[in-house]
């Protein structure tokens, strides 16, 4: 689904990434553990290019998403990203949150369609060869009932329907991580990444997100997740990458990485953490 190739960052003379190669499949869940400052963030980061790559390639379903001339907007509507920090917006309510993407995407697509058709039209007025014009079964309002009706089908799974219509600074962080998660659930992705969703949470609240993460991974998504919770990455990862210092240092399951580690730097830093 993902081919990395040789991929570099760097933010003036620091290397940040060394040039990683690696594939996620199609159903992966991949957790990427390491020393802070190992460039595990940045890697993720570069997936989906909100950090623009040095050099290198991202192939994401046959297309290098890296290259500056691919629109990549439209290849990040199959990417949902959670943060840290949650990224909600504090001026508007929960569901507005949630709908926010969904309904700009096929607003933009809908007033393209209907631009091409006008444009078609003019052709056809003048042209023995008639194109067809773009088939328009929708309408805004509709694209928006659609949209709620998906967003509260979302909030009701994870059991804050009741939050429907109030400010994200109201919640707890444990109920916006949710909230930022089937956000990006909203836009029917392909695969999910995740930058340690957990690294802003009180203890208390880690395991209401582990579990809705958890539940996403049963149900198949692709997945690559950061993250400093060694035993979520032992339970729910297929695969394991240990990076330090902008390497791909090892890989392997998460039964080898753990019980049978064998590079000395992922033996060290394992010993330190479990």
């Amino acid at each position: 689904m993902i081919d990395v190739i040789d991929l570099k960052k760097q933010y003036g003379s620091l290397e940040v990434l060394r040039g990683i190669t690696n594939t996620i499949r199609e159903g992966e869940k991949v957790a990427v553990i390491g020393p802070s400052g190992s460039g595990k963030s940045t890697f993720l980061r570069c997936l989906n290019c909100l950090e623009d790559p040095t050099s290198g390639q991202i192939i994401f379903e046959g297309v290098d998403i890296a290259d500056m001339k691919v629109d990549i907007n439209i290849h990040r509507r199959h990417m949902g990203m959670v943060f840290q920090q949650f990224n909600l917006f504090n001026n508007k309510t929960v569901i507005e949150n949630i709908m926010l993407a969904p309904v700009h995407i096929k607003t933009h697509d809908l007033r393209v369609k209907k631009i091409k058709n006008f444009f078609i039209k003019i052709r056809n007025l003048f042209a023995k060869n008639k194109k067809e014009l773009y088939v328009i079964n929708t309408t805004k309002t509709k694209i928006r009932e659609e949209a709620r009706e998906n967003a509260l089908r979302l909030l009701r799974r994870i059991g804050l329907e009741d939050k429907a219509n109030v400010y994200p600074s109201t919640l707890s962080g444990g109920q916006k991580q949710r909230i930022a998660i089937i956000r990006a659930l909203a836009m029917n992705p392909k695969v999910m990444l995740f930058d340690e969703p957990t690294s802003a949470l009180d203890p208390e609240m880690v395991g209401e997100v582990l579990d809705l993460i958890k539940q996403v991974a049963d149900e198949g998504m692709t997945m690559v997740i950061v993250t400093h919770e060694m035993g979520f990455a032992r339970e729910v990862a297929t695969r394991v990458l240990f990076m330090d210092e902008g390497r791909i240092v090892e890989e392997n399951t998460p039964e080898e990485i753990f019980n049978n580690p064998q590079h000395p730097r992922t033996k060290e830093f394992l010993s330190k953490v479990l």
